[in-house]
């Protein structure tokens, strides 16, 4: 089994990416306008940080537009390398966005909630360049579409993860007391944390440095199958 990627999600400053890339982390997610949950900073800001990043550490626009044109238009404003987009796509308009932005990577978030969940990632799967499961609800009056900072059903998730070719990184309550049996459990392309490396919304990092020693000492030969 590969080593896992680690993205960091809710960078809010140039420090914070600092911080996160300096112990390991190969994504950074940076959070534009949502309807709900953690981390939202400016376009500007974003801008900002991914012009700071490594060339080798991946640089994650999450955006809540659901519009093709409206979530091409968001991206113009920030440049990352990656979309993340973390509500339904109207259409399934991902040819339009690869059209526009043909060196951008598209990530789809779904959020595992049932087996129409499964359905859902292996329909999108084919579209996108890698699959982001995690443990929001977009069917609620005010969307939850991360940073819940809860778990879901790995089992879910480990059925996506056998289906589908595309990379899946695994979110939703990933810290370091569970990070070695979600690997187990899912064997996923990567892990994506937020809530559980800060204290009081801000990057911790002994927090950061614990969890980075979890992922180092995990022996990825010995993980059952």
């Amino acid at each position: 089994m590969q080593k896992i990627r680690v993205k960091i999600c809710c960078i809010c400053s140039v420090e914070e990416a600092k911080l996160a890339t300096a112990y390991g982390a190969s994504a950074l997610g940076l959070v534009g306008h949502m309807p709900s949950g953690p981390g939202v900073i400016s376009n500007r800001r974003i801008y900002k940080i991914t012009n700071s990043a490594p060339p080798m550490v991946s640089t994650f626009l999450l955006t809540s537009k659901t519009k093709s044109s409206a979530i091409i238009d968001h991206y113009k404003k920030v440049n990352t390398s990656t979309i993340q987009i973390v509500d339904a796509l109207e259409n399934r308009d991902y040819q339009h966005i690869r059209n526009e932005l043909p060196h951008v990577k598209i990530v789809q978030v779904v959020h595992v909630l049932d087996d129409k969940s499964v359905e859902e990632a292996i329909g999108v799967s084919k579209h996108v360049d890698a699959i982001l499961l995690d443990s929001g609800n977009p069917n609620l009056k005010t969307k939850k579409l991360g940073g819940t900072g809860h778990t879901h059903n790995w089992d879910l998730s480990r059925k996506i993860r056998e289906q589908i070719d595309t990379p899946v990184f695994l979110a939703g309550g990933i810290n370091s007391n569970n990070v070695k049996k979600a690997i187990e459990h899912v064997q996923p392309f990567g892990v994506d944390l937020c809530s559980s490396v800060r204290t009081n919304g801000k990057l911790d990092e002994n927090k950061l440095s614990n969890f980075f020693k979890i992922m180092e000492s995990i022996n990825y030969n010995q993980i059952s199958i």
